[in-house]
């Protein structure tokens, strides 16, 4: 009997590993049917999720987070026990404003730091205040966002205005003088860079290697009471994930991925983020980025919770909450790795087995142990070296001005 799920997302590259658990066979193979229900903005994906009108949705890692924490909108406990990819987002701002940086992309790109410096200088110059556009209040990249201006001592909250739009919007807001820039999951920065609209400023992956992005998340208590079912799509997930890790599956990739039911741009805009290959500036070369988007090796889609962990610090430094010991638990609970090992422990996919782990303190591939398997972990390093171990959170915050 086959069992169907109503999953909600957006119109993101990073909704590939559901793509392909549909359209390749691998939800049918655990006997599911999937109903991918398009959706415009992460409020209403959020809303659909809280309100039982999906069973389960794509979403903003912090998002999730949030709203187990009762920060946005209708409080609900949910769970995430799978991330759907890391990184694969960057920052671009109009062509003007990138004027003042670094006329080297390379260069550019591959320091994040001497970039965010720039970047300070350059918004003395602007005409106004920067207004840069931001997925959601609690999106990966708008708290990284945060994270590298403050770098630079820029006040994320006074030196810039930071304006919510949805993904699918950002371009033409741009292109309608709304916005300066903005930062936002792929094809969208790419869109605007074709379009002659922006240059690339920053990629989400040089800000924090393999930093979390999207989530695979459930209300608690369905999840809870479904636990053959999630198991079966997890499984489903995992081999979905590896299909769309293999370079060779990237071209039919970004080919489902265009699709009007699901991305709806150009392919060949669509494979440049897959493949790491970054257009900074139109018409010039790509710049090599391989490690751009990840979506199953190097147990990307184990669900750390000291990733959950480290999303929490930043909203507290942020005084989007407050700090003590209960809501620190409460946020580090969000995600599930006793679920993604239940529903794995047949599987040939290697498993973490720590739960947690010091984030940003791998410079080079790291071989750590494993349940199954042999387990190789990629660098995780921060763009300005702290490293963020979830045992010792108050020394950790203690390390910011702001």
């Amino acid at each position: 009997m086959t069992t169907h799920l109503k999953i909600a997302f957006l119109p993101l590259n990073d909704a590939a590993v559901l793509v392909a658990a549909r359209e390749k066979g691998f939800a049918e193979g655990e006997g599911l049917s999937i109903d991918l229900v398009r959706t415009t903005s992460w409020a209403t994906l959020r809303d659909r999720l809280v309100f039982g009108q999906v069973h389960a949705a794509q979403m903003l890692a912090p998002l999730a987070v949030a709203v187990t924490l009762g920060l946005s909108q209708q409080p609900a406990a949910l769970a995430a026990p799978y991330k759907l990819g890391v990184n694969g987002n960057m920052l671009v701002m109009a062509s003007d404003f990138a004027k003042a940086l670094e006329p080297d992309l390379a260069a550019r790109l591959s320091d994040p730091l001497g970039t965010a410096h720039d970047f300070a200088a350059a918004i003395g110059l602007w005409r106004r205040k920067p207004v840069i556009g931001v997925v959601h209040r609690f999106s990966s990249h708008a708290i990284m966002l945060r994270y590298w201006l403050a770098s630079a001592g820029v006040d994320p909250d006074r030196d810039v205005l930071l304006r919510v739009l949805p993904p699918s919007l950002t371009v033409e807001a741009l292109r309608a003088g709304e916005i300066d820039g903005f930062i936002a999951g792929e094809p969208w920065g790419s869109a605007a860079v074709e379009a002659g609209l922006a240059e690339t400023v920053a990629i989400g992956e040089r800000i924090w290697r393999r930093g979390v992005e999207k989530v695979l998340a459930f209300r608690e208590a369905w999840l809870e009471e479904h636990s053959d079912i999630v198991d079966r799509l997890l499984r489903a997930l995992a081999r979905a994930a590896a299909w769309c890790d293999d370079p060779a599956n990237h071209p039919a990739l970004a080919e489902l991925l265009a699709d009007p039911r699901y991305v709806d741009q150009p392919a060949d805009l669509i494979a440049r983020a897959l493949e790491g290959r970054i257009v900074a500036r139109a018409g010039d070369a790509p710049i090599a980025n391989p490690d751009f988007m990840l979506f199953s090796r190097e147990a990307t889609p184990f669900p750390w919770r000291s990733q959950a962990l480290w999303i929490y610090s930043q909203m507290v430094r942020w005084k989007m909450v407050p700090h003590d010991a209960a809501t620190m638990a409460k946020a580090g609970a969000v995600f599930r790795p006793d679920i993604f090992r239940r529903a794995l422990a047949d599987s040939d996919m290697p498993i973490p087995g720590a739960s947690m782990k010091v984030e940003g303190a791998v410079a080079h591939p790291l071989a750590v142990g494993s349940r199954k398997g042999e387990l190789t972990l990629g660098p995780d390093r921060f763009f300005d070296g702290r490293t963020f171990d979830p045992e010792r959170m108050d020394e950790f915050l203690a390390g910011f001005s702001r």
